[in-house]
């Protein structure tokens, strides 16, 4: 455990970044998984429409360093490969 003021509190805050990450990456991964679902099922608008919202979630958590802009750009190039196959 940590002695100084200073990293005691960038402790709380790391904790709390944590979660919040944690968080987005969740969302994300629901997201996914609703838009795998709807390809599964053969609903070709709503995958698409999913596809938009994963790819907002995506760059967003990209720009907010919850993870690495080009794992972004990979995980929505791969969902939309997934899409035009079904296309």
């Amino acid at each position: 455990m940590a002695n100084i003021k200073s990293a005691k509190k960038r402790i709380l805050v790391i904790n709390k970044k944590t979660e919040v990450n944690k968080s987005r990456k969740s969302e994300i991964r629901t997201y996914i998984k609703k838009f795998e679902a709807a390809l599964t099922e053969g609903n070709y608008e709503k995958a698409k429409e999913l596809l938009k919202v994963c790819e907002k979630k995506l760059y967003q958590a990209a720009a907010k360093n919850t993870i690495h802009k080009n794992a972004a750009s990979r995980k929505i190039s791969r969902l939309a490969l997934k899409l035009n196959k079904v296309a």
